[in-house]
């Protein structure tokens, strides 16, 4: 178990940088980083294609052939198709989703974007996410990638988290109104 362990946290970064190094020197970074997260969300959304991935009783030709119905369906990056093809040759498909979830991390980094998630208590429109993105951008001086999700469970206001810092715009509302109060008094 250690063993496998060891290679999600070291080798799926070793593999997504390089295939980050084979994208940039096909010049086709951003087509192979779009067709990256296409493979991340089948693989979240499908139970089937999740189950040959972990499934350590299926073969590699039936992973291959799999593989290549669906670089056809997709019309995938052939480096990708490559890439990908060769981690079922070395019996590392298994950890696919870390190592495609890293390089798209990666390319995210390379650009100097600042990885931030968004919860909000209600519903946000596109108009408000962007507002909160171009602040966002401003207060840390860099490009945002922002992942919005909505959550009715939450009483009220926002959850940002930027990097490691995290801000709940509730609580610092209610502080900032506080403080207000303090101030008029």
């Amino acid at each position: 178990m250690s063993k496998n362990k060891g290679f999600s946290e070291t080798s799926a970064g070793r593999y997504s940088l390089a295939l980050y190094e084979l994208a940039i020197e096909a010049n086709n970074l951003s087509e192979i980083e779009v067709h990256s997260a296409s493979i991340i969300n089948l693989i979240a959304s499908s139970e089937d294609f999740k189950s040959l991935i972990k499934d350590p009783t299926n073969n590699k030709e039936d992973q291959l052939n799999a593989l290549s119905k669906i670089s056809e369906q997709y019309k995938l990056n052939e480096l990708l198709t490559k890439f990908l093809s060769f981690l079922i040759s070395k019996r590392r498909f298994f950890y696919v989703d870390k190592i495609l979830k890293s390089f798209v991390e990666t390319c995210s980094v390379k650009r100097g974007e600042l990885k931030a998630e968004l919860t909000s208590a209600k519903d946000l429109t596109e108009n408000e996410i962007n507002n909160i993105k171009e602040e966002l951008t401003k207060n840390f001086s860099s490009k945002i990638k922002l992942n919005y999700k909505h959550d009715a469970s939450l009483i009220g206001g926002l959850i940002v988290q930027v990097g490691s810092t995290m801000v709940d715009t509730s609580i610092k509302n209610k502080l900032q109104q506080i403080e207000n109060r303090m101030i008029e008094a």
